[in-house]
């Protein structure tokens, strides 16, 4: 199983207007990462620079719903993998599933950990994330694309980004210090998109 380059991309963009907001949620630290679950229409969660990763009800915002703690730095990117489990990317090199049915309502939920999955770098830039059927995929800051799967703390594969030579055009194997910076599932499809810092975009196809 392995990423390979693909050819086509498009682009789409859409704007919204709204005078007043439903709700305000107020949290402690600079919130890094905010997601509606697919799965329910009242639950959000959101990564925060205090390490910790926030779960709220919707129709009871006062308080969390659960507040789950484990990374070692900030929480930069958090997805629904299903509706009782929640992956977390962190600048402390990590992603980390949770069990959502393993945390507690009052105080810090410290042992919801079901895995810590490891072997792409990121320290201080954020590499996205992105989640399709079980398969997980994050940017590195050495220049690749990494897949897990939900189930192996390993990646399964990767897929390295070259350098653009300015003068030839050419894509080479030195990184220059890029690192990749977005990642993105396309629906129902073994197909990802990931760009890096240097502005190369490329559509990758699990095979």
């Amino acid at each position: 199983m392995f990423l390979i380059p693909f050819s086509l991309i498009k682009v789409m963009s859409c704007c919204c207007y709204q005078k007043n907001s439903v709700d305000t949620i107020r949290n402690v630290a600079n919130v890094c990462c905010v997601q509606f679950s697919p799965y329910s229409s009242r639950m959000l969660a959101f990564g925060s620079a205090d390490y910790k990763t926030y779960c709220y009800d919707l129709r009871h915002t006062r308080i969390p719903w659960c507040t789950i703690s484990g990374h070692g730095k900030a929480v930069s990117y958090v997805r629904f993998l299903d509706a009782e489990t929640l992956i977390s990317a962190s600048t402390d090199n990590t992603l980390k599933i949770w069990d959502l049915n393993r945390t507690n309502p009052n105080g810090l939920s410290t042992n919801a950990c079901s895995l810590t999955l490891s072997g792409h770098t990121n320290e201080k830039n954020f590499v996205g994330l992105s989640v399709h059927d079980g398969y997980i995929t994050c940017g590195s800051e050495n220049n690749e694309v990494y897949s897990y799967y939900k189930s192996f703390p390993m990646p399964i594969t990767s897929h390295k980004f070259g350098s653009i030579d300015p003068i030839t055009g050419q894509e080479t194997n030195d990184d220059n210090q890029q690192f990749v910076s977005s990642v993105c599932w396309r629906g129902r499809s073994n197909m990802v998109v990931a760009a890096n810092s240097s502005g190369s975009i490329k559509v990758l196809e699990l095979v």
